[in-house]
């Protein structure tokens, strides 16, 4: 199993629900003010996003490159492909990419993924994403955190080196013989700086309109930075 399907299904006991709440409200309230009525989720994850746009007239189809996320969005009722980025036809008036998915862009394929969304907006269209800032993965992403319950043991040990952060992700599950189950797979993340991705953007196309600063795991530093940008 990939990191990203076997984090699919830790996911639900990681108790993030408090951050995916104001992480998704501020981007609710971009799409709002700016009177958007139809976006493009990439990296739906398990399409919470989604939900939240569909319950405020916003129409969305959300893509994600893991079947255990999209499996999960489905149960929502929402439109959730497992499709790349590259592959999709149609023509958005917003794109959103939430909770680090360019984090989890390899530096030699960033410019192509960038590019892709890119393509899948409209002329004058949005695209709207979050990435870890130097503090986010440096003081808050690191460190090893462990669940255990009846049914299942989950062990998460994540390390920044050399601007990538290595999440190693370990779940036993309880048997109905009473043996255990063991899962072990990893993620990466890769840090990128305001200006590195300001630079990148521009050389595409984008028009980049703000980049905000975002506390949402510690109240010291913003952890993440949210850029807003436009296709000219």
């Amino acid at each position: 199993m990939n990191g990203l399907d076997l984090y699919a299904k830790v996911e639900e006991y990681l108790d993030f629900s408090e951050e995916v709440r104001q992480l998704h409200k501020y981007f609710l309230i971009e799409l709002l003010e700016k009177d958007i009525n139809s976006c493009l989720d990439i990296g739906c994850g398990q399409g919470e996003l989604l939900e939240i746009f569909a319950l405020n007239g916003i129409s969305g189809i959300g893509i994600d490159l893991s079947e255990k996320q999209i499996e999960f969005a489905k149960l929502r009722g929402v439109d959730a492909r497992c499709i790349d980025l590259c592959n999709i036809d149609e023509k958005f008036p917003c794109a959103t990419a939430t909770f680090d998915v360019i984090n989890y862009i390899p530096n030699n394929e960033l410019t192509k993924f960038l590019t892709c969304a890119y393509n899948a907006l409209e002329d004058n269209g949005y695209f709207i994403f979050d990435i870890n800032s130097s503090f986010g993965f440096e003081e808050v992403a690191v460190g090893t955190l462990s669940i255990d319950n009846d049914d299942n043991f989950i062990n998460i040990d994540a390390n920044f080196e050399e601007n990538i952060l290595i999440t190693d992700i370990t779940l036993f599950t309880k048997k109905k013989n009473d043996t255990y189950k063991k899962e072990q797979s990893f993620i990466k993340q890769y840090f990128y700086s305001e200006e590195y991705l300001n630079n990148m953007l521009k050389e595409i196309g984008f028009t980049i309109e703000k980049v905000d600063q975002f506390n949402l795991h510690s109240d010291e530093e913003a952890d993440k930075l949210i850029f807003t940008c436009i296709k000219k």
